[in-house]
């Protein structure tokens, strides 16, 4: 029986999976979007932000709410997934 191995996949190959086609959406707090933005970031009503990345982990947008995170990536064409 023929033995397999398994496939490696580089760094860089590993973050082009999804480019272009798939983000996640991810709560974070203020201060963390704050020190993203480099300037104050209000938090949304229940204390946290959501912020939506590219398959690649490059953030694209801060919203105060997952459904406005959301049509986010849907106004970009990206299929929005979550992130917990």
């Amino acid at each position: 029986m023929e033995q397999k191995h398994p496939t490696q996949v580089s760094p860089e190959q590993l973050q082009a999976i999804g480019a272009g086609l798939l983000a996640y959406v991810k709560p974070i707090a203020a201060e963390d979007a704050s020190r993203m933005l480099g300037q104050p970031v209000a938090a949304g009503p229940e204390g946290m932000l959501f912020a939506l990345f590219g398959a690649n982990g490059e953030p694209i947008s801060i919203s105060q709410s997952r459904e406005a995170a959301i049509g986010n990536a849907e106004e970009h064409e990206l299929v929005p997934t979550s992130l917990h």
